[in-house]
Formats: C-alpha cells, sequence, structure tokens
C-alpha cells in the first residue's frame, strides 16, 4: 500500500499482507493483517521504527524509495518478533549508516535471531530519550506485552504513541485510520484473546504506565492507527479486568452421538435458566473464536467421549489451549461418556491446572444417557446458576 502521512514528518511506510490467513503456523487471520512500519523525519535525524515480515520486505523498501530516504540514522526495535524485525538485516544493508535503538534483552534476541552484529546496536534503558532534532522519541519498556523485552516509542510533540503489538489487530484494511464499530472491536479482541490474554496482570500494569503519558494518536504494528485511543483503551481494561459475564463456553467433541445428545439437553436447559450459552463443535470450529468466547466468560464446561483410555484429542487441544490463555473464569466443569473406562477427568483436570476457577462436579456418563444422566445434567446446570447468581451478587459478574 502506498506511503501515508500521519503528522508532518510522520509517516506509515508498512504493508498489507491481505492474503495471510494463519500466523505462528496457529491463529487463524480470517481478514488478513497488516504489518506497521513507521517513519520519523526529524530536521537532523530519521527513524524507522520497526520493520515488516521479511516476505513484504519489497514493500517496505519501495516506500521508502517512494518518499526520497537516502540516508537513516536510526530502526527502532520495539519488539524482537520476526514480524516486526524480519526485514531490519536487509535496510542495514541498504542504509550502513544506520544503528538499531533498542534495549538490551531486545539486542541479545535480535542477535540471535538475524545475527545482527554487537556493533549495530544502540542500547537504551526505560524512559530513554532520543533527538532527532525538532522531533523527539521517548521509550517505555512494556514487558511481557507479549514478550519479556517489548517497549513502545512514545513521539512527544505529536503525543503519538507507537505501541507495537499492544491494542493491534490483525485486519488488513486500506483506511490508515480505524473505523470503530464493531469489526474492528472483534478483531481487537480476537488479537487480544490469542495473544494477550495470557498476560493480563502485566498489560494491568503497562496501562497504568503509558497513562501517564497522553496519548493523542495510537499507532499499533498490526490494524489501523487509532484517532480516538480511549476506545481501544477501554476495551483493553474491561477485558482485563476481573468481571465476567453470566455465559457458560463449552468447547465439545463427540464421536458417537452420547456426548452430543448430553450437550444439546444442557444448552436447553442453561438457555432456560436466563445463562447465555456458547457451544463450540471443536472439529468444525475456529479456535480465534473459542478464545475470544473464553475472555469475559464465567464458566467453561468441557465435554468429550473417551478415546481409548483418555479424551478425545480434540478436547485435549481446547483444554491446553484454555490453559496456556488463562482467561478469567470463574468456573469449570466437564462432561463426558465412555465405554469400557479410562481417566479422562484426571487428565483434563490436569490440563486445566493454570486456570484459577472452581471446578464443578463432573458429568460422566457409560454409554448413551438415560434418565438419570439427564438428571445430574440439571444438578450441573442448577450449580451454574446458582454459582453465577452469587456472583452477580458480589458485583463481579454482569
Amino acid at each position: 500500500m502506498a506511503v501515508k502521512e500521519i503528522k508532518s514528518g510522520i509517516y506509515w511506510v508498512g504493508a498489507i499482507d491481505w492474503d495471510r490467513r494463519l500466523f505462528d503456523e496457529l491463529i487463524p487471520l480470517p481478514d488478513g493483517t497488516s504489518y506497521n512500519s513507521y517513519l520519523i523525519k526529524g530536521t537532523q535525524k530519521t527513524a524507522l521504527i520497526d520493520t515488516v515480515d521479511s516476505t513484504k520486505k519489497e514493500e517496505l523498501i519501495k516506500n521508502l524509495k517512494d518518499i526520497g530516504v537516502t540516508k537513516l540514522d536510526y530502526i527502532i526495535s520495539n519488539h524482537a518478533e520476526q514480524d516486526h524485525s524480519g526485514t531490519i538485516p536487509k535496510i542495514l544493508e541498504l542504509y550502513p549508516e544506520a544503528k538499531v535503538v533498542t534495549n538490551g534483552k531486545c539486542k541479545d534476541f535480535l542477535k540471535e535471531l538475524l545475527l545482527i552484529p554487537e556493533d549495530k546496536f544502540i542500547v537504551v534503558i526505560d524512559r530513554d530519550t532520543l533527538s532527532l532534532g525538532d522531533k523527539t522519541l521517548k521509550f517505555i519498556f512494556t514487558s511481557w506485552v507479549h514478550w519479556p523485552e517489548t517497549m513502545v516509542t512514545y513521539y512527544l510533540e505529536d503525543k503519538i504513541l507507537f505501541s507495537c503489538d499492544f491494542f493491534g489487530s490483525h485486519l488488513a484494511t486500506s483506511s490508515l485510520y480505524a473505523k470503530e464499530g464493531g469489526k474492528l472491536l472483534e478483531s481487537a479482541k480476537r488479537y487480544y484473546a490469542e495473544i494477550m490474554m495470557p498476560f493480563r496482570t502485566a498489560i494491568r500494569k503497562n496501562i497504568e504506565k503509558i497513562s501517564e503519558l497522553g496519548i493523542d494518536i495510537m499507532a499499533p504494528s498490526h490494524g489501523p492507527i487509532y484517532k480516538n485511543p480511549d476506545f481501544i483503551i477501554n476495551a483493553y481494561k474491561e477485558w482485563i479486568s476481573d468481571e465476567v459475564k453470566n455465559e457458560v463456553v463449552i468447547p465439545y467433541v463427540s464421536m458417537h452421538g452420547s456426548t452430543e445428545k448430553m450437550i444439546s439437553y444442557f444448552i436447553d436447559l442453561l438457555i432456560k435458566k436466563g445463562v447465555a450459552v456458547k457451544p463450540f463443535n471443536l472439529p468444525k470450529s475456529d479456535i480465534g473464536e473459542l478464545a475470544m468466547a473464553l475472555v469475559n466468560a464465567a464458566t467453561v464446561v468441557i465435554a468429550t467421549p473417551m478415546v481409548l483410555a483418555g479424551a478425545h484429542p480434540q478436547a485435549v487441544y481446547a483444554s491446553y489451549l484454555a490453559n496456556v490463555l488463562r482467561p478469567k473464569t470463574k468456573f469449570i466443569s466437564i462432561i463426558g461418556s465412555y465405554g469400557w473406562g479410562g481417566k479422562f477427568i484426571e487428565q483434563l483436570k490436569e490440563l486445566l491446572n493454570n486456570l484459577k476457577a472452581e471446578l464443578l462436579e463432573p458429568v460422566v456418563v457409560k454409554g448413551y444417557p438415560e434418565e438419570e444422566d439427564f438428571k445430574a445434567l440439571e444438578r450441573l446446570a442448577n450449580e451454574i446458576l446458582n454459582k453465577h447468581k452469587g456472583m452477580m451478587k458480589k458485583k463481579v459478574i454482569k
């Protein structure tokens, strides 16, 4: 995409990846993504904030040539992950006088990941500043959002925060600026759920840190730029809070109909009791949508048949996913069916040990569910309802 000017001397020079559908060979990208690189021209020095994924290096190089960049003094590396840093070696080749400005941890990562030599670095510490003449950059360390070395760059004069992965979204769009609404919020929430959710505590601290700055424009490394930063900051504050919603997320898989019969009955029970339900038939589900559903749900119920002596691999994967994403879920349970034995309850409980959630008594059926089994599902539905009501009284659920 063509170069776009944000403010006088401040340019977007990145690349749009319209066709990318998978990130890290794991995360679905239904709407593609962008790699946002920003050029800042001062009266004395010129700096490039982050580069682009190496697959898009030619687009970045063309953009720099199109605006007449013949000399580059600094490459600011906010984050060492290759979708940000992958083109740094090529830029250093084209602009050999440039120095990579970053923190000590990021320097070490870049040396290891991209083999950038020691003498190409300028190392900064938290809240250091760098003058470009009439423009000043300030570096704020935001560790564990979402790697240990991440930082953000603040342009003081125009109050622009180049926020790296913080507040980003995987959304390919020809619009430079965010169009506030459901689509943008969904993309940002998916991004948060898949990437940022395990780091809620760190994010909470880092939001407090950047709130001291005064931000007029938020320019992340993926997705559109925010002219109204409060839109995305307030969304994050909700997602990272301890408040949950009156919702039950049910990732499930069924092989011969027993588990599906129980889940169908269980869903109807919860709906009749006024509890919102989000079921995910795992072999047919988008894991990004499951991750989004986990952000605010009060309860998660994993449902699976037995396969050999354990849970179905799809249920194992869903449990692993929930465990590593660490949502603020307050209650968990398990529904399952088996033929001749097995220990999938113990297996799934172990897989979910990162969740600080209360385990509600599972419902396990041998063979096809009968009357007593449906009564057990009613017991579980009632327990979930009562737990949610109890939290409503404490104003933790909304």
